[in-house]
C-alpha cells in the first residue's frame, strides 16, 4: 500500500514535492490536513529511489543550511544535526537544526522543537552573561529549527581525559598544559587534567549561582578552547531557569553519572569538579545537601531496579 498514490490520487492532499518516501509511516500531518513539503519541515527524509542526486541532496541537507557555501555535515545526535559553515557571515560558524520526529504528534512536535530551540539560544546568552563562556549566538532561524552558533575551536572534556592517561609513560616526550594539547602539542599532565576538572566545577558553579540548570551535563558538552584552554559549554538544550537545591543538585547528579560512566579511569575525577564547584559557589550548602539525598535515591533506584 502506497500513502503517496493514496494522498495524491484519493484523498486529494498536497504531496511533498521532492516526493520524499514515507515507507512505514503515515505521512506527517499539520494541524490543517496538509502534507508539508520537506522546505517546510526541515531535513530528515529520504528521497524516492531513482530521485535524482539533485533531488537527493536537497532533500537530506536542510534548506536554510545547504544555502551557505561548503557547508559540511560534522556529526548527528538524537536531537538534532551539526554542520559546519565555512562562511557564515564571513566568519566560520556551526550550524545546529533539530528535526522531525515522526513518532511524536505534529503539534507537539512543533511546540517542543520551538521551545527548545529558542531555550537553547537564550541559555548559551544568560551562561555568557553569568560569565561562563559559551558560543556565541549568531542567529535563530526558527522556520527551519536551526540555531547558528560560533565556532569554537578545541577539544571536548571527554576526549581531553581520555588523552590524558596517554601523558604519564610520555611525561618527558611533550605532556603539558590543556592549551598546548587543545593545539595539538603534546599531551595532557595531571596538572592540566586537574586544572580542566576544577575549571569544569567553577563554570557549573557559576550556572546554578546564577539560578540557571544546564540539564545535560556531560563532558561531550564541555569544550577545551584552543586559544587559552578555558572551559566552553555547550548543548543548552534541556536548560532551564530554576532556583531549586532540587533541580542543581539533580544537574549534579547527572554528571556525577556521565563522569563515572564515561571516565572509569579517572575515578577522583567528579570529587575534584565537586570540590571546585563548592569552593566557587555561594550557594553550596542548600545545593549539596540535596544531593546527598538525590544521589542516595538514585543508587537505590539503581539497586532495586
Amino acid at each position: 500500500f502506497c500513502w503517496l498514490a493514496f494522498l495524491d490520487n484519493v484523498a486529494g492532499w498536497p504531496v511533498c514535492p521532492r516526493r520524499c518516501a514515507h515507507r512505514a509511516a503515515p505521512p506527517h500531518l499539520v494541524p490543517g490536513g496538509r502534507l508539508l513539503a520537506c522546505s517546510q519541515r526541515g531535513a530528515g527524509r529520504m528521497p524516492a529511489p531513482g530521485a535524482p542526486a539533485a533531488a537527493a541532496e536537497a532533500c537530506e541537507q536542510p534548506p536554510g543550511v545547504r544555502s551557505v557555501e561548503g557547508a559540511s555535515l560534522l556529526c548527528q545526535g538524537a536531537e538534532a544535526r551539526v554542520w559546519s559553515l565555512p562562511a557564515y557571515l564571513g566568519r566560520r560558524a556551526i550550524a545546529k537544526q533539530r528535526f522531525v520526529k515522526r513518532y511524536r504528534l505534529p503539534a507537539l512536535d512543533t511546540k517542543l522543537t520551538q521551545r527548545r530551540l529558542v531555550g537553547e539560544a537564550r541559555g548559551l546568552c544568560k551562561a555568557r552573561k553569568l560569565g561562563v563562556a559559551t558560543p556565541a549566538v549568531y542567529a535563530v532561524d526558527t522556520q527551519e529549527a536551526t540555531l547558528y552558533i560560533e565556532f569554537v575551536a578545541g577539544v571536548t572534556v571527554k576526549a581531553f581525559l581520555q588523552r590524558s592517561l596517554e601523558a604519564a609513560p610520555a611525561a618527558d616526550a611533550g605532556a603539558g598544559s590543556a592549551a598546548a594539547y587543545a593545539n595539538g602539542a603534546g599531551l595532557p599532565d595531571a596538572s592540566a587534567r586537574a586544572g580542566v576538572l576544577k575549571a569544569v566545577g567553577e563554570a557549573v558553579a557559576a550556572l546554578h549561582d546564577g539560578d540557571l540548570v544546564h540539564g545535560d551535563l556531560t563532558t561531550s558538552n564541555m569544550l577545551v578552547r584552543q586559544a587559552d584552554g578555558r572551559i566552553v559549554m555547550i548543548d543548552f538544550g534541556l536548560a532551564s531557569n530554576s532556583s531549586l537545591s532540587e533541580d542543581k543538585a539533580v544537574d549534579l547528579y547527572v554528571l556525577e553519572r556521565a563522569v563515572s560512566a564515561a571516565h572509569p579511569e579517572h575515578p577522583d575525577a567528579f570529587e575534584t569538579i565537586l570540590a571546585a564547584y563548592k569552593a566557587a559557589s555561594k550557594q553550596w550548602c542548600p545545593t549539596l545537601n540535596r544531593f546527598a539525598d538525590v544521589r542516595a535515591r538514585g543508587r537505590k533506584r539503581a539497586m532495586i531496579g
